[in-house]
């Protein structure tokens, strides 16, 4: 039971990590021109784990003008909303604390059988 907890602590931080990375460099780029963020898609592991899957295929969010919808100016903008940006940087954040807390959590389960067994 805790090794498995360890586990899913474990791959809950480590993909938590990757989800906060791929935050940061779309902040990054916010002003880059035609700059596409990456989309981060959670997936349960078999295990009970968690990794994440993260992709260029994101469609460019520009917001064009409607009385010139090819105006060049706004077809360069970034494609990072940096609203949703911070929401699923806190998201992320909260997802490895909470991960975090479990391998804690493992941790003293661990040490306490190990303390009962001797």
């Amino acid at each position: 039971m805790s090794i498995s907890a360890l586990n899913t602590g474990l791959s809950g931080m480590k993909a938590y990590q990757s989800a906060l990375d791929s935050s940061s460099h779309a902040v990054a780029n916010a002003s880059t021109s035609n700059f596409k963020p990456q989309q981060v898609r959670f997936q349960e592991t078999g295990t009970g784990g968690v990794i994440v899957n993260i992709s260029q295929d994101g469609s460019l969010a520009s917001k064009l003008d409607p009385a010139n919808p090819n105006s060049p100016a706004e077809m360069q903008q970034s494609g990072t909303d940096l609203e949703a940006e911070v929401v699923s940087a806190l998201q992320y954040k909260n997802g490895f604390d909470f991960s975090a807390r479990i391998v804690k959590t493992a941790d003293a389960m661990l040490g306490t059988l190990i303390d009962i067994r001797s």
